[in-house]
């Protein structure tokens, strides 16, 4: 063999990253089996330091999402860095109790079951992939990684393009709280090497991106029965009723655009006004955004803008702010007169912009708004008895009334969507359930097991008899049912035939 020739450098590219992705599902699976293992309240105490470590790497965090967010260390501490820490209190105060064996008492036990306990407990997958977005690098996989790894498995993180940093930089993190190396490992940013730890067998995966990534990730995942929860995009509607606060409108839809560039799932794409406040919107909002500062739009999101702005304006729209005419976009962009129809209305578009919806009342809103295929976020302006009735009609995930986004970041708060902005839930208890199997220990007590040795007429009669018991439709039918039920367990403990019951209703 000549000098400095390696059996590596034999393999294809695809090969070499299958092989590097391959050791990083066995490094994780190799520290998965003692993590499990380890008393839940000791797995739990891990966050309490990590919280800390959050804290005191604040600004490093900051710099390792900057780098490709193109944000101010402000907006990332606040979009990302608190939030996370405050995920980190949410599982170090509740995931003892959440995820701890929960046993069933007497209450709601069928009488014939008499004598069996129950216990649920809830038990880690194994290796849970989380494949990570580009918008939010370290919030979004972050808190998925973290309840994934209290509820007692291994993660590996696929981050979205340029996440790898704040990936390493939650790694470090959860090592220097005490964290075996092996139960965050961080693998390249490349679709292929989410692909390729599908294939070195994961036992969940934990996908935010968009829709045709979350069709393309379970195609992959169908063959191997592989279970999945799917954050994926939006195309988030608003309801501005009759009696809202235009000011607190305007406020909160620039907001929504301004935030992280436009470049957030939940930032308000469609907005449904009542017809006659529809042109004191647009004027509110055409004023507001004269002046303010410009932002910039990716390559591939720009194109596309082109596109659908371009027809949405042959289709009858208008544009108050920003424009499509020369080579680069001005944003934001807000569109009038749009109808629900257009496909700027259906698509993901992550930027900065707006169309408005005019409608004649919450009914009319409420179709318009089901025409999108997306449902993961919605927000309602108006006062607190109609916004709170029209928000119970939505078909959303997550419904805000009278603010925008910032309240999803309670760590409290079940995060996930509908249609096409996928299932499962992230966050909060429910997501950190789902990053569990369920399992149920069965015991039956004392020493009788009638059933094992009835014969089929037995069995037969004791069920119809208690059936009649327990669901009788009058009082009278079920004391007689009871009755008979009586009996029929009696003489089967003395081995005797059971009462015939047509014989005893003569």
């Amino acid at each position: 063999m000549d000098e400095g020739h390696s059996p590596q450098r034999d393999k294809a590219p695809g090969e070499l990253l299958r092989a590097e992705v391959a050791a990083e599902v066995m490094a994780a699976r190799s520290a998965q089996a003692a993590w499990a293992a380890r008393p839940l309240r000791a797995r739990v105490a891990v966050f309490g330091r990590l919280r800390h470590e959050i804290t005191e790497r604040a600004a490093h965090l900051c710099a390792a999402v900057e780098g490709t967010n193109e944000r101010s260390p402000g907006e990332t501490l606040t979009a990302e860095v608190v939030p996370l820490a405050d995920a980190c209190r949410f599982i170090q105060r509740n995931a003892a109790r959440l995820l701890a064996p929960r046993r069933l008492g007497r209450r709601g036990r069928p009488a014939w079951l008499t004598g069996v306990r129950a216990e649920i407990r809830r038990e880690p997958l194994g290796v849970v992939l989380v494949i990570g977005p580009s918008n939010y690098p370290l919030l979004l996989p972050g808190v998925q990684s973290l309840q994934a790894i209290a509820a007692g498995n291994a993660v590996v993180i696929k981050p979205g393009a340029g996440g790898r940093p704040a990936a390493e930089a939650l790694a470090d993190c959860l090592q220097a709280a005490g964290l075996d190396s092996g139960l965050c490992r961080v693998l390249p940013e490349s679709a292929g090497a989410g692909e390729a730890s599908i294939e070195a067998g994961v036992d969940k995966v934990v996908l935010t991106g968009s829709a045709p990534t979350g069709r393309a990730v379970l195609a992959q995942l169908a063959p191997r029965l592989v279970p999945a929860t799917m954050e994926l995009s939006g195309c988030d509607a608003a309801f501005v009723l009759g009696d809202a606060d235009l000011r607190l409108v305007v406020d909160a839809l620039l907001f929504g655009l301004r935030l992280n560039r436009g470049r957030t799932c939940m930032s308000p794409r469609r907005v449904f006004v009542m017809r006659d406040r529809a042109q004191e919107l647009e004027r509110a909002l055409a004023a507001a955004v004269q002046g303010s500062g410009r932002m910039s739009v990716d390559a591939g999101t720009e194109a596309r803008l082109h596109e659908l702005v371009g027809e949405a304006l042959e289709q009858g729209a208008r544009l108050i702010a920003g424009d499509v005419a020369g080579p680069q976009v001005q944003v934001p962009l807000i569109l009038a007169g749009a109808s629900p129809e257009m496909q700027l209305l259906q698509e993901d578009v992550m930027a900065p912009v707006l169309s408005l919806v005019s409608v004649r009342d919450a009914d009319e809103a409420l179709a318009a708004a089901d025409r999108c295929p997306y449902a993961l976020g919605a927000t309602v302006f108006g006062s607190e008895v109609s916004a709170s009735r029209l928000a119970g009609r939505i078909n959303a995930g997550v419904v805000v009334i009278n603010d925008m986004i910032v309240p999803t970041a309670d760590p409290r708060v079940p995060f996930g969507g509908r249609g096409q902005s996928g299932f499962g839930l992230t966050r909060g208890a429910e997501g950190l359930l789902e990053m569990t199997t369920v399992k149920v220990i069965l015991e039956r007590g004392g020493r009788e097991r009638p059933h094992l040795r009835a014969n089929a007429a037995e069995v037969s009669g004791l069920a119809r008899a208690y059936l009649g018991a327990a669901h009788g439709r009058s009082a009278a039918g079920r004391v007689g049912a009871f009755f008979r039920l009586i009996g029929a367990v009696l003489a089967l403990r003395r081995g005797a035939p059971a009462p015939d019951e047509g014989e005893e209703g003569r």
